[in-house]
Formats: structure tokens, sequence, C-alpha cells
């Protein structure tokens, strides 16, 4: 489903805080009932935090697409119901040792989360 959010407002959403960026992707993946991922031909992209291996996720296309350049050029925003999510990509997630960076901004800032506390964020709709 296409987002009808403004372009300025996304622009504001993209500039706030990795916390901000959170409870928006929340609220508005439990409004739409999906988020969003880019993928390649090997599967999903992943990011590099010091610590954690990462699975990037966002509230809608834009967000995803606009990752799409530089290296990520050939990747393409897909999305993930909610249900799919819960019933698969949390285990699975988890038994790789991946986590989740929520919401990227483009400096790359986001909060990381494992598996199972986005899944709580998800599921309270805080």
């Amino acid at each position: 489903m296409a987002n009808s959010t403004p372009p300025d407002a996304l622009a504001n959403i993209a500039k706030a805080d990795s916390e901000s960026r959170l409870q928006y992707l929340v609220k508005e993946s439990r409004k739409q009932q999906q988020l969003w991922i880019l993928i390649d031909d090997d599967g999903c992209v992943m990011l590099n935090s010091e610590d954690e291996d990462c699975v990037p996720v966002w509230p809608n296309q834009e967000f995803a697409a606009a990752w799409a350049t530089g290296d990520w050029q050939h990747c393409k925003p897909e999305s993930i119901s909610l249900a799919k999510w819960k019933s698969r990509w949390t285990d699975g997630l988890s038994d790789d040792e991946l986590y989740v960076a929520v919401f990227p901004n483009d400096q790359e800032e986001g909060l990381i989360l494992s598996p199972y506390e986005f899944e709580e964020l998800l599921n309270k709709g805080s």
C-alpha cells in the first residue's frame, strides 16, 4: 500500500531522533499491518553495527526505497506482513543471532533491538 504522507512530513520524520522513529515505525506498521525491508538477489539487506549484524526495517516503501542508493542501488523494497514477521522472522532472526535495526536514518543511526524486543513493541503498539 502506498503511503500518502506529504514529502515534507516524510523529511521531518526521517530527521527525528531514533526513539521517535521507532515510535513512528511501530504506529505505522500496526496501522498498515506490514513493515518494509530491502532485498537483493541474495535475500534481505544486512547492516553491521559495532557488535551486531542487523536487518534494517522501515515503516513504509518510501523510506526503504530511499536507502536503495550507492552500494544498495540494486536493492528493492519488499513488504512483510506483521503476521509473517511474527510467525517466521522473529524466531528466524533470533536463531541466526541477528538483530533488528529499527528505521535507520541516512547516517545509519537507529535503535538496535533483539527480534523479541522488537516484536514485543509491535504487540504493545507503544
